[in-house]
């Protein structure tokens, strides 16, 4: 039990800390196992899972990433941009393999128990499987870091996502040197982890 709370506590979305080995398919299978095993409205099951690593693909990924970045940077208050400005936002190349997470809304058929009055069940299926691919990660010692920031139809072209499948992130999966103690975007000033206490409402949702 203690080293379950003790891996949901050690994890972390890398970035630097890549040590620019691959991992290896055993492992590599053994994290995605356990990312299909999440439980998922109506067993839909609406994830699949595009593992990438031809280098070229992975380049071309990474100088996309880097543009957006660029745009987010530009856009933010000055002393935002400050903030900001040390964080990296990605492990693209480093990793050496990308896991693009894919969500198939009519995976299960037109009848998904459980979806029909909260249809954003589905998509939330599939952030479990990527939940269980996170923490299954760092008990192998293999580091994880989501991108976001790119545009989906680059994405969808790039990867050859057929029509009605979606994006839900890329994950750069790989080995790593250590993972920080503290997550970059605290260590850097961006944000600082809400206490417990202020996330925790009895009864009713309170405001103040």
């Amino acid at each position: 039990m203690a080293e379950l709370y003790e891996v949901i506590r050690r994890r972390r979305d890398v970035r630097a800390e890549f040590t620019g080995e691959l991992v290896d398919d055993a492992t590599l299978l053994r994290i995605l196992d356990a990312a299909h095993r999440a439980p998922s409205v109506g067993n839909s099951q609406p994830w699949d899972f595009v593992v990438v690593r031809d280098r070229a693909t992975l380049t071309r990924f990474a100088a996309h990433v880097a543009d957006k970045r660029v745009e987010f940077r530009d856009a933010l208050p000055p002393d935002r941009a400050r903030a900001f400005e040390p964080i990296k936002i990605e492990g693209i190349v480093e990793s050496g393999t990308g896991i693009v997470v894919t969500h198939d809304d009519n995976r299960g058929g037109p009848q998904i128990l459980g979806r029909a009055t909260v249809p954003e069940t589905g998509r939330y299926s599939t952030i479990l499987a990527i939940q269980n691919l996170w923490l299954a990660a760092t008990a192998e010692g293999i580091g994880v870091g989501w991108v976001s920031f790119y545009d989906e139809p680059f994405l969808t072209a790039l990867i050859d996502l057929p029509p009605g499948i979606r994006p839900i992130a890329w994950l750069c999966v790989g080995p790593v040197h250590d993972f920080q103690d503290t997550p970059d975007l605290e260590r850097f000033g961006w944000r600082a982890r809400r206490p417990l206490p202020d996330a925790i409402h009895w009864e009713r949702y309170r405001t103040s």
